[in-house]
Order: C-alpha cells, then sequence, then structure tokens
C-alpha cells in the first residue's frame, strides 16, 4: 500500500461532532505502515481518511444523506459549487431550506452542506422520523461555499467506494486480512449530557457496543489492523479487555450543559492480530510437551 502523494491538501468539508481532526497527530501514531484498504464503517467527517488519503478505500455509513453528500463532493463537485455558491444566509431561508425533501442528488447535497455550515453548533441531529432538527446557528458570517476545500476533497475520494449501510454489512462485503479499519461509532454515553449520537433515526445502544467489540476482536483475529475511537469508562474498557488501549485527551465543545464542555477523555483501541500470541504460546506449550515426552520414552 502506498499512500498517494498529491499537490492539494484535503480536509473534512463538514463540521461533525466528535470529529477527528485535533486528534490527527496521535492517531497517526498507530497506523500500520503497509496495508491494503482503508475501511471506516462510520465516516461522519473523514478526518484521517483525508489525512491519510489512501489509495485504496471503502468509506461507509448508515446514514444516506452523508454518503449521498460524499458522492456528489466526489463526482460532481462543481455542479455543488454552483448551487450552493448562490445560497444566502439568512434565518428565513435556513427553516425553508430545512423544511426540503429534494429528490435531485445534487440538491440533497447542497442541503446537507448549507444546514451544517449554518445550525447551531454544526451538529448533525435527526428525530425518529429521520427529520434534520437542528435550530438555525446565527453566525456572524459562515463560509457556506468552500470551492478550494470541496474540490480537494473530491480528488481526495477519487478512488474511494462509498456505501451507505450498517457497519456490520459494511465490514462483512469488504473486511479483509492486510486491511486498515478505522472504527469511529456514536460514543458511549458518559454523562446524561453526553447523549449526541442521533446521527440517523436509529440510536446505538450498549448492547451495539458489545457487539462492535466483538465484531472489532473477530476481525483482527482474521488478519485485520483495526483502530478504534470511543469515550473513557469502565465499561469500555471492559469490553475492550485484552486489546492495547491508550488514553488520550480531546476538546469537546458540544454538551448541553456548558460546565461540561472543554477537555474530556477518550481512548484509542489498538487491535491486531488480537488471539494470535495466546494461541501461539499454547502451540509452543503442547510442541515443549510432546517433545519432552519423545526425550522421555527415547522416541528422539
Amino acid at each position: 500500500m502506498a499512500i498517494s502523494q498529491i499537490i492539494r491538501k484535503a480536509s473534512p468539508f463538514l463540521k461533525w461532532a466528535g470529529g477527528k481532526t485535533q486528534l490527527l497527530p496521535v492517531l497517526l501514531n498507530y497506523i500500520p505502515a503497509h496495508f491494503d484498504t482503508y475501511i471506516e464503517p462510520f465516516v461522519g467527517g473523514g478526518a484521517l481518511f483525508f489525512e491519510l488519503q489512501p489509495a485504496k478505500a471503502v468509506l461507509a455509513d448508515s446514514n444516506p444523506e452523508l454518503i449521498n453528500c460524499y458522492a456528489i463532493v466526489r463526482d460532481k463537485v462543481e455542479d455543488l459549487i454552483a448551487v450552493l455558491s448562490v445560497y444566502p444566509y439568512s434565518v428565513e431561508f435556513y427553516y425553508a431550506i430545512r423544511a426540503e425533501t429534494p429528490e435531485d442528488p445534487v440538491l440533497r447535497a447542497a442541503r446537507m452542506i448549507y444546514l451544517n455550515q449554518t445550525c447551531y453548533n454544526g451538529l448533525y441531529r435527526v428525530n425518529k422520523q429521520g427529520q434534520f432538527n437542528v435550530s438555525f446557528g446565527r453566525y456572524r458570517n459562515p463560509l457556506i461555499c468552500d470551492p478550494e476545500r470541496l474540490r480537494a476533497a473530491s480528488y481526495a475520494l477519487r478512488n474511494a467506494e462509498l456505501c451507505c449501510a450498517d457497519y456490520q454489512e459494511t465490514l462483512q462485503q469488504y473486511a479483509k486480512p492486510g486491511d486498515f479499519v478505522y472504527i469511529d461509532p456514536p460514543y458511549h454515553p458518559v454523562s446524561k449530557y453526553s447523549d449526541f449520537k442521533r446521527y440517523t433515526a436509529k440510536f446505538f445502544y450498549i448492547d451495539d457496543q458489545r457487539v462492535l467489540a466483538k465484531t472489532v476482536k473477530e476481525l483482527a483475529e482474521q488478519g485485520c489492523y483495526v483502530l478504534v475511537s470511543n469515550s473513557y469508562c469502565d465499561f469500555i474498557l471492559d469490553i475492550y479487555n485484552g486489546c492495547e488501549v491508550i488514553e488520550v485527551s480531546a476538546k469537546r465543545n458540544i454538551n448541553k450543559d456548558p460546565q461540561r464542555r472543554g477537555k474530556v477523555k477518550e481512548v484509542l483501541v489498538v487491535c491486531r492480530h488480537y488471539s494470535a500470541y495466546p494461541r501461539i504460546i499454547h502451540q509452543l506449550a503442547l510442541w515443549e510437551a510432546s517433545r519432552q515426552f519423545s526425550l522421555l520414552f527415547g522416541m528422539l
């Protein structure tokens, strides 16, 4: 695997709660030196993808509006720029476009970027019917259309396969030995104020976290290199018991309680051939026992 070298510097074109731009210096310490395909099944803002710009990638999410937005940036970026460049910044236009459900993919992508850049705190949240319900942000001069950023992102996405699917479907279909899988799921809430996981109409519950941890370990056993981000708490440490866990500090500005904004502890979980070492040790012990038995009875 060779990371492509390009002139333009790509970066996320969407603001995303829990985005990883600030943690890139830490994340880059745990990237495998060689891998085949980069797979990110909860792509969100895609900060690590845009930093690495791998030669082969699969980017997926269960949010259809997000994946459509990525597809339009990749395939029709100039059409998207043309639409966004004429969108005004006003509270009236904001609520009018929020109420729309355009069928045209370009207009859907433009709507998502406009709402993302002008809504409160850049938060993406939907109700149980899947309808975006964040209020107007009231910024002074938000950058609604950033042509150079969008073009750079389009270039970086040219070799990426996009998939709108549950993470289990994505991993079952694409993950294979030698791939690097980065998993940044909805975080396990550590307080009643930290629950910002309504990115789709479905929640991500405690049992979902357990299933995810099991899947991560299975991927590592199969030969994938897996890196996971999540909140720092006893529950997460317990379900990833046996993996390498690194404590990191991140600044979070989205919280219902202003007193809880600021630096928070998170974890990176590194899983690489999770159960291989214990199996090898066990096999070596069996071989040694067999050798000693053979020596004892003169069979060697």
